[in-house]
């Protein structure tokens, strides 16, 4: 590959990303009043087997600083869908975990954000014109 290619795939790689952020930014805030960095805080919790994360690990997991993701996870628990608890090992730590209002939000919004997915990154079919 040389750097024309390169650089084309990097620019398809981001207008991708960005079309595909914006339309689940619109579908998700429109039907379910989540952010697309909200959806993904609840759906690693959902998803884990305990429901809850610290808060550096779901940092690295949602790919956001701590700053960032601290402000996010104040915005989640005002709404009643995360709590944040103290570690019982580690009194220094703090867990989020998901609520049941969280978890009820989430499964609403998890077909909206599949459905984007699977029409923002399906493959495309190759043309049959010559």
């Amino acid at each position: 590959m040389d750097d024309t290619d390169v650089v084309d795939s990097w620019r398809e790689l981001l207008a991708r990303h960005a079309t595909t952020w914006c339309a689940l930014e619109r579908e998700l805030g429109d039907k379910h009043g989540l952010g697309v960095s909200d959806f993904e805080v609840l759906d690693h919790m959902a998803e884990s087997d305990h429901g809850k994360y610290r808060v550096q690990e779901l940092a690295d997991a949602v790919h956001l600083s701590q700053s960032a993701l601290s402000r996010l996870i104040s915005r989640l628990e005002k709404a009643g869908l995360v709590c944040r608890n103290m570690c019982a090992e580690d009194r220094r730590g703090v867990f989020v975990q998901i609520t049941e209002d969280g978890r009820h939000r989430h499964a609403e919004a998890l077909p909206t954000h599949r459905a984007v997915l699977n029409h923002s990154l399906a493959p495309t079919k190759p043309s049959l014109a010559p």
